[in-house]
């Protein structure tokens, strides 16, 4: 799971997108050549919840609205993300098989998640899941049709055509936003900005699908079942949670300063959203687990097994899909 940075240049209707200006700063700013190597594209929706007709229930929608948030990525074709504020009656959100990630619904959201110095903030009282791609746009019409009278679809967006390029160290998608529901009209310019050098988070991410592939095999072929010959877990007993929110806060200061050197005024930014590294800390925890010789199998969060040949890495792209889905929160 690489560590990403999400910058929004808005635009209004009748003006340029910041395509262009972004596009020509990353040829002529940064030290390294870019490297055009792809296209990539997203679809984002959001709805929220309407107002109660209880009496004296509106005052406390308004100061704590719910969300629920639809999101696809082209480049994580096995599933796509549900990200959705909880029921105050219940604990979490199960997303069926490929549920990866639950919130306290009384936690808070801290009033500056991405300063410099912060640390990665967790307790959103978000609650995210992915499901498989398809069930994705299932789940969404059902509450268009079926919970009408308690959400209502407030926009979708999306990105239709971006351009991939790698620039050193740094992999950069640049793409611009149009809203295609309730009108269709520009938003503005979206740039995700991807880590790619060393980086504990991705030895972590990387380490885990190898263990979780491997207790896959172990459950269908006992020759596979001392597959941890293969794999050295010994490296991850010393690492703590502390260690891989330093490791967060260091490389947003590198994407910080590379974005820096592009001289665009005006951007959005979400790096060290709320719950970002939530689930690279359950990783490790269960890698420590495995290294200590315990029953370690893919589990969801309700301790049901998962069948890990449906998607190969159901975390995959979590935090970007936070960054993605607070930038997309327009108008709240």
């Amino acid at each position: 799971m690489p560590i990403t940075g999400v910058f929004f240049i808005p635009s209004t209707p009748n003006s340029a997108t910041a395509f262009a200006t972004v596009t020509e700063r990353l040829h002529s700013a940064v030290a390294d050549e870019p490297l055009a190597i792809g296209r990539w594209a997203l679809e984002h929706k959001l709805m929220r919840d309407t107002p109660s007709c209880l009496p004296g229930s509106t005052p406390q929608r308004s100061a704590q609205p719910r969300y629920m948030q639809f999101l696809s990525l082209s480049y994580y074709p096995n599933h796509g993300f549900i990200y959705t504020s909880p029921n105050p009656e219940t604990p979490g959100l199960n997303g069926g098989n490929n549920s990866n990630a639950t919130a306290p619904p009384g936690a808070t959201q801290p009033a500056h998640p991405g300063t410099p110095n912060s640390a990665p903030a967790e307790g959103s009282g978000l609650v995210m899941a992915t499901v498989p791609l398809p069930s994705c746009g299932t789940l969404f019409k059902h509450f268009v049709y079926a919970c009408q009278p308690f959400w209502c679809h407030r926009h979708t967006v999306a990105v239709p055509g971006g351009t991939v390029y790698d620039v050193g160290d740094f992999r950069v998608r640049i793409g611009d936003v149009r809203q295609t529901q309730p009108a269709v009209r520009p938003r503005g310019t979206v740039v995700e900005i991807e880590w790619r050098g060393p980086s504990l988070v991705t030895s972590i991410s990387t380490q885990y699908s190898q263990s979780r592939r491997g207790s896959s095999l172990s459950q269908t072929d006992s020759s596979a079942g001392d597959h941890d010959s293969a794999i050295d877990l010994a490296m991850f007993s010393s690492i703590e949670d502390t260690d891989v929110d330093a490791e967060y806060v260091a490389t947003a200061a590198l994407i910080r300063e590379f974005w820096s050197k592009l001289g665009i005024d005006g951007a959005r930014e979400a790096i060290l959203v709320p719950d970002v590294g939530k689930e690279v800390k359950k990783q490790l925890r269960k890698l420590k687990q495995q290294e200590k010789g315990g029953d370690w199998s893919p589990t969801n969060d309700n301790g049901d097994m998962v069948r890990t040949d449906e998607d190969p890495d159901p975390d995959a792209g979590t935090d970007l899909a936070r960054q993605f889905m607070e930038i997309f929160r327009f108008n709240r």
